[in-house]
This record gives structure tokens, C-alpha cells and sequence, in this order.
């Protein structure tokens, strides 16, 4: 083996674990977020929770990114730990789908059908395909389809000409004795296997190699059962490193997955060489092939699954004693979906951050209502409520705004980039609504201290200026909600009724002022109430223009409103004339 067949091996070995990871991202946008929010779902039944575990996993092609997931899940309390388990032997039994493509390798015969099988038959087209597609097509989509089509072609290229690179190995004397050594000593296999796949961090890569080294008939059955043993060991650490900094319920769905591995070797290696040692397998010295190593990878990963899922509780308490108790952990809020593990997935990251927004949003809301209450009935500890709920939603602001950036800077779709910018966008606004809500607490907390009281007349106008204020906030949040543009339409006619009540009350506040029937001190209060209502009104008229602007591309926000306005607009006409009509002042 000359140094030539170094370089195309260690091309192929690039090309090959290029391929892969660029055809799993391809897979993982094409699902938009729609697989982890099936896992996310669907686990209540072990049987279903390992069904679903194997389908995501030979979806997206790597069963350490869906035990990160998990991992995530666990860490932001939207999966138990004891859903989990199933998942994560679902995961090992999914990766062997990646071990049988690569099989494919392998394919020998005259007949024009078997060739056509060949890797190197179809991935030209594949790649002829996929390349057209990413440079011609118009919908994302598509191109994420290109993306999946080229990465394949990638791969199976890389796995053909690292094969083809190893294949002098078979007359290399140490080569052939050092997998004779692993075949005496089943423990060195394992050691081998696990450091092998713990360095590239991928199972299914591991195995590709081992496929392509099998490939020059030099490596027994003997030598490759035990790394394949290993490589399931090895596969645990990148499940290992992702929960470091998790809390601990994440941390034990790592070592869930660490010890089902582990346990299940063990058991395998015993009974296999219990059982070999009375009754020699013929096939142990035969050379192995890529679809052999298929065959094993898929027997061994359906076996443990089948044996070790009745004992999962017994995994789970395993998992426990590992890592201890120890002081209870605080409780957290909304923002626990803002998981870091998600990023590597950014369509369900962004669904859980819009989550996590719409929990602001409510935040914001409730916060509101509660303030304006405040106006009639000053309670101390609504109050407290009030801040608490204020110093909640900057906190939402700070963090929300931390992991849209870091997701604004990942690969995304045009649409998924669109929505990371609205919701970057809108809570800025909800922020300063919780803000309004603690200024308009104040001002109520500065009437009860002074005991002063609006006259009957003022407070009449000011119920039906609340009632405005409560009723365009409820919409605007649901409009951020259920992305309804259609409702969005409807934000601003009210937020215009807002501005005129706000003159309105003003006058009438005046006209009071002028016979006497109200203070002085009592009209700034007045109008400190009128100015936050009317601020919150425009910030709900932000928020539903900016969730326009994503169905009008390109529309900017000033020509909207003047759109809106001008004359011959009969449908904004009549909601302005209804709005009226509906909050007319006594």
C-alpha cells in the first residue's frame, strides 16, 4: 500500500463523513421539526416510544442526534425520563438502517439488475439530480430534497473509494494480524471499536469503515463481531458530553443510554462466546462482508432492546444512583424550552422558542390585566404580582433574544429566517407592555396612597377605555399565537378608536377641570393612565403589522398603515365604525 492509497483513503473517509453530515442536515430540514415534535409527543407506551426512536433515527441518520435530543427533551421537562428509555434503544435499532445502504457496497453479480444496485451505478445520477435541484430549484424544499440526493452520492462515493483504497491492505502483513488479534482478544475489538466511533462521534460512521475495511477480505467475523460491540459503547459519548451543564434528570438519560449499551454488550459477549466456546460457529474465521456486518449490527441492537426493555425501570434506577438527588432544583419557567441541544435542529428550536414567546406574551398580558385592576381595587400583593410578572418577561426578553441570535446564525430556511426576525421583532414589544403594566401599577399605588378618587363620570370613561385596552391586547397576543393575519387586520382600526377615546377622555377631563368637578392632581394621574394605554395600543399595532409583513414580503410597515387609510378602504372603514360604535364613551 503506497502513499496514493493513504491519500484516497483519507479523501474517501471525507468525503464520506462529509457526506453523511450534510445529507442529515438535508433529512432533519426537510422534516421541519416535525420528527422531535413527534417525539416530543408520542411516548406514551414503551413499544411505541421505541418504534418512534428507530423511525426518527433512520430518517435523519444518526442515532447520537436523536439521544441529544432526548437529552434536551429531559433537560426542559417536556419528556419524563422514564419516556425516554424507549426512545433511546428505538435510536440504536434506527442507526443500523445507515449499515445496510452502506452494504450495498458489496453487491457482486453479472446480472444487469444487481449492478444497477451498485452504489456506483446510481450515485452519479443521484448527484446529477441533487446538484440540479440546489442550483436551479426555487422552493427551499426542493433544494433541501437536492441536498439529501447530493449528500447520498457523497457518501456512497467516499464509502466506494475508501474501499477501494484499503483493498491493498489485504496484503499488508501487520494489517492482517492486528484484526487476528482482535479475534483472540474480544476485549481489544471492543476497546477498538468504542475509541474508534468515540472520536468520529457517529456509530453508523464507524460501522461504514468497518464495512469498507471488510471489503479486502482480510477481517474474520472473529475481529469484527467485537468492534461492532464497541462501536455501540462508543456511540454513548457524544450523549455524555451534551448533558454536561444539564440538570440531573438530563444527565441520567445519558447514562441511560451509556449503560443500556454496556449492559447489553456484556450480556451478548457472554452468551455469544458461552455458546461459540461449546459450539463453535463455523462462520467465526470466515471473512467478513459489508452486509455480515449489517446482519450483526441489526441483530445486536434488536436483541438488547428486545431483552432489556421489560427491565427499563431497572435502567432508570441504574441512572439515578449515578448521579444522586442532592438538592432540590429550581423550578423553571417558559424559557426551559430555550434548550442549546435544540440548535443542532433549528426548525424545532425555533418552534420551541416560539413557545417560549407566546409564555412571554401571556406573561405580558397577564400582567396588564392585573395593573388596570389595580386602578379600582389596590391590593399589595397583586402588586408584587405585577413586578414579578414584569421582571419575568425581561427575563424572557434577555434569553429569547440570546437564542434567536444564536439561531439567526445557523443554516436556516428562508421561512424559519423570517421567523426568528418577527419574533426578535415582537418581543421587544411585549417587553415594554409588561413595562406599561408596572407604570400603570404605580400610578394606581400613588391614588390609593393619596386616597384619591376619580369622580364617577371619569371612571365610567376610563372602564370603557380599559375594556379597549384589554380587548386589542387579547387579540394582538393571538395573532402571535396562531400567526392569523386575517385577525392581524383588525388590530389596527381599534388601535385608531384608542387614539381618538384617548382625545376624547382627555377633553372631557378638561371640561371637568373647568367646573370644578376634578383636581388638578387628579389629571396628571389621568393622563399618566391615558398615555401607558394608549402606548400599549401602539405596540400591539407593531406586533400585528410585523406578522403582516411575513405574509407581504417586502411590505414595509408605514405603507401598510397608509395603505389602511385612505379612502375607499370599506373593509377597514366598517371595523372602525364598529370598534366606535362599541367603545363610545358615556
Amino acid at each position: 500500500m503506497d502513499i496514493f492509497n493513504v491519500l484516497n483513503m483519507i479523501g474517501g473517509l471525507a468525503l464520506f463523513l462529509y457526506g453523511m453530515h450534510i445529507m442529515g442536515d438535508g433529512l432533519a430540514k426537510v422534516s421541519g421539526g416535525k420528527l422531535e415534535e413527534i417525539l416530543e409527543r408520542f411516548t406514551s407506551k414503551p413499544i411505541k416510544a421505541v418504534i418512534l426512536g428507530a423511525g426518527v433515527t433512520a430518517v435523519i441518520q444518526s442515532s447520537s442526534a436523536t439521544t441529544v435530543m432526548v437529552v434536551g427533551f429531559v433537560n426542559s421537562g417536556i419528556m419524563k425520563l422514564s419516556q425516554a428509555v424507549g426512545i433511546i434503544m428505538g435510536a440504536n435499532i434506527g442507526t443500523t438502517i445507515t449499515s445496510w445502504i452502506l452494504s450495498l457496497t458489496g453487491i457482486e453479480g453479472e446480472s444487469i439488475f444487481i449492478n444497477l444496485l451498485k452504489p456506483s451505478s446510481f450515485s452519479p445520477v443521484l448527484a446529477m439530480v441533487g446538484v440540479s435541484l440546489i442550483l436551479f430549484a426555487k422552493s427551499t424544499k426542493k433544494k433541501d430534497v437536492g441536498t439529501i440526493l447530493a449528500g447520498f452520492a457523497i457518501l456512497m462515493t467516499g464509502m466506494d473509494t475508501m474501499s477501494g483504497a484499503v483493498k491493498p491492505l489485504a496484503e499488508v502483513e501487520e494489517f492482517t494480524s492486528l484484526f487476528l488479534v482482535f479475534g483472540h482478544n474480544p476485549f481489544l475489538g471492543v476497546i477498538a471499536g468504542a475509541l474508534l466511533t468515540a472520536v468520529i462521534q457517529s456509530s453508523s460512521a464507524s460501522v461504514g469503515i468497518l464495512q469498507a475495511l471488510c471489503l479486502t477480505g482480510a477481517v474474520p467475523y472473529s475481529s469484527a463481531l467485537p468492534i461492532i460491540m464497541g462501536q455501540n459503547i462508543g456511540t454513548c459519548v457524544t450523549a455524555l458530553l451534551s448533558a454536561i451543564g444539564a440538570n440531573k434528570n438530563a444527565k441520567r438519560a445519558a447514562f441511560v443510554h451509556f449503560y443500556f449499551n454496556i449492559i447489553g454488550t456484556v450480556i451478548f459477549m457472554l452468551v455469544f462466546y458461552a455458546v461459540n466456546a461449546l459450539y463453535p460457529f463455523a462462520f467465526m474465521d470466515d471473512a467478513a462482508d459489508a452486509a455480515g456486518i449489517a446482519v450483526i449490527h441489526s441483530c445486536f441492537n434488536v436483541a438488547a432492546t428486545f431483552v432489556l426493555l421489560p427491565f427499563k425501570n431497572v435502567l432508570v434506577k441504574l441512572a439515578t444512583l449515578t448521579i444522586h438527588d442532592g438538592e432540590a432544583e429550581e423550578e423553571k419557567s417558559g424559557l426551559r424550552l430555550l434548550d442549546e441541544r435544540f440548535l443542532e435542529k433549528p426548525a424545532f428550536a425555533i418552534a420551541q422558542a416560539k413557545k417560549a414567546a407566546v409564555d412571554m406574551a401571556n406573561a405580558s398580558k397577564e400582567a396588564l390585566y392585573l395593573s388596570i385592576d389595580l386602578i379600582d381595587n389596590y391590593e399589595k400583593n397583586v402588586a408584587k404580582k405585577v413586578s414579578k410578572l414584569e421582571d419575568l418577561v425581561d427575563h424572557y426578553e434577555d434569553e429569547l433574544g440570546t437564542y434567536l441570535m444564536k439561531l439567526s446564525n445557523a443554516d436556516l430556511s428562508y421561512k424559519d429566517s423570517q421567523t426568528v426576525s418577527v419574533m426578535l421583532h415582537c418581543i421587544g414589544d411585549f417587553e415594554r407592555i409588561s413595562d406599561h403594566a408596572c407604570n400603570i401599577m404605580s400610578t394606581a399605588k400613588q391614588v390609593h396612597s393619596k386616597e384619591n378618587a376619580f369622580s364617577d363620570k371619569a371612571r365610567e370613561e376610563l372602564k370603557v377605555y380599559e375594556r379597549a385596552i384589554r380587548e386589542i391586547l387579547a387579540m394582538t397576543c393571538k395573532v402571535f399565537e396562531t400567526e392569523d393575519t386575517v385577525l392581524a387586520t383588525q388590530v389596527e382600526p381599534l388601535e385608531e378608536v384608542i387614539d381618538a377615546l384617548n382625545e376624547e377622555v382627555k377633553k372631557k377631563h378638561i371640561k371637568r377641570l373647568r367646573k370644578g368637578k376634578c383636581t388638578i392632581e387628579l389629571g396628571f394621574v389621568l393622563s399618566d393612565l391615558t398615555t401607558n394605554f394608549e402606548r400599549v395600543a401602539d405596540h400591539c399595532s407593531n406586533i400585528a403589522v410585523c406578522m403582516i409583513q411575513t405574509r407581504e414580503d417586502g411590505l414595509e410597515a408605514h405603507e401598510y398603515l397608509d395603505n389602511l387609510k385612505v379612502e375607499g378602504n370599506v373593509e377597514f372603514a366598517d371595523k372602525y365604525k364598529e370598534y366606535r360604535k362599541k367603545y363610545k364613551l358615556p
